[in-house]
């Protein structure tokens, strides 16, 4: 619980609309105790912004709190005094809005923050800053959320891909009905103290197999913007998941105006996204015919092309290789964005040229794109 859950309403509308409002709150919203805390927290950040109150007043203006608080202490007094909802709101305007990149390239604020999406983001634009010591940290913190999406996506990709049990092959889905409990014991035999009592560091789960004539390919390329971060880290989830299915044979690349393919470190999505390099101009024709080299058998493979369409590279190029994966049968899907909200802007021009010569365009979210999957590979 906050230290704010027993504040009376007046002193609620008081945090809410800032210093302004005291003069019409009267005594009842004088802020005291926690109270003035938030206020100083709340004023710390937005009265960063010293236009805030006079755009709109339905957004907070700055208060009298003191201006001399660091980002540790700012991050402690949030965490004591606000939700969860809230805390995560006031972590994400201090990235995004106000560009606050101390609170991910600080090793003494990354011991202390909770793990979150939004902090996820904020270490893919900044790594390149950090030293190793930081750098570690931030690791850290990718995992932990990579291990949260993972999670999230598992009970939806193995809903579309049940089958019977595979004991040849390993999954990165965590399912206690298909943990291995031999191989994890081999694979931790090491982890041991000096009482010789075991400790699982990397428990290890069967992978699932379905009976199919022929394997399917999934080719994920994906644009490495920064416009495109949210569903460049839903990509290396989605392909991490996807590589435990036995039914399909995965690909992941990522672009800008040079091809990396990251297939090799697929299992590790917290590598992978260590990885990429956010910026940059964008080839998406490029990508596109190295992608193409990869195709087995056309009819049984999926093409996911994830970008935003604005494309810095040979547009009409771009069209004419999508049309050459319809024509010989490959299911190209070109997705705009990755993500819960699935909300994207695109070059909808470009995008509709695509659709016209045979790929289906849209948005998706992670869990959307593994039930089109498996779709196609049921059917």
């Amino acid at each position: 619980m906050s230290d704010l859950s027993g504040l009376p309403p007046l002193v609620r509308w008081r945090l809410m609309l800032g210093e302004s409002a005291s003069d019409a709150l009267g005594a009842e919203g004088v802020l005291e105790g926690p109270g003035a805390a938030a206020d100083a927290a709340l004023s710390w950040l937005y009265g960063q912004d010293e236009a805030l109150g006079e755009r709109d007043i339905a957004q907070r203006e700055g208060g009298s709190g003191g201006s001399t608080m660091t980002v540790p202490e700012w991050i402690d007094d949030v965490h004591r005094l606000f939700p969860q909802e809230t805390i995560e709101r006031l972590e994400r305007d201090a990235i995004e809005r106000f560009q606050i990149t101390e609170v991910v390239t600080n090793p003494e604020v990354l011991r202390r923050v909770e793990p979150n999406p939004t902090l996820l983001k904020a270490v893919m634009r900044t790594k390149h800053l950090m030293n190793p010591e930081v750098l570690a940290l931030a690791r850290e913190l990718v995992r932990k959320v990579v291990k949260q999406l993972m999670e999230q996506l598992a009970t939806e990709m193995e809903t579309a891909f049940r089958g019977t049990l595979d004991r040849n092959k390993h999954s990165p889905l965590r399912f206690s009905k298909n943990f291995d409990a031999r191989g994890t014991i081999r694979a931790n035999f090491g982890n041991r103290d000096a009482a010789g009592r075991l400790f699982i560091k990397r428990p290890r789960f069967f992978a699932r197999t379905r009976n199919h004539n022929a394997r399917w390919q999934v080719i994920l390329l994906v644009d490495q913007s920064g416009s495109m971060l949210a569903s460049t880290i839903h990509a290396a989830v989605t392909a991490a998941c996807l590589w435990g299915m036995p039914a399909v044979k995965t690909h992941l690349a990522v672009f800008d105006t040079e091809v990396v393919d990251l297939t090799r470190d697929i299992t590790d999505p917290v590598e992978t996204l260590m990885k990429v390099q956010l910026g940059g101009g964008t080839d998406i024709c490029k990508a596109v015919r190295y992608g193409a080299q990869l195709v087995e058998v056309p009819r049984r493979t999926i093409f996911v092309v994830l970008t935003d369409f604005y494309e810095g590279g040979d547009s009409a190029g771009l069209v004419k290789t999508i049309a050459d994966l319809c024509a010989q049968g490959t299911h190209v899907l070109g997705l705009a964005a990755l993500d819960d909200a699935a909300m994207p802007d695109y070059d909808k021009n470009l995008a509709q040229r695509c659709v016209d010569v045979g790929a289906h365009v849209g948005a998706m979210t992670p869990g959307e794109l593994a039930a089109f999957i498996a779709e196609k590979v049921k059917g």
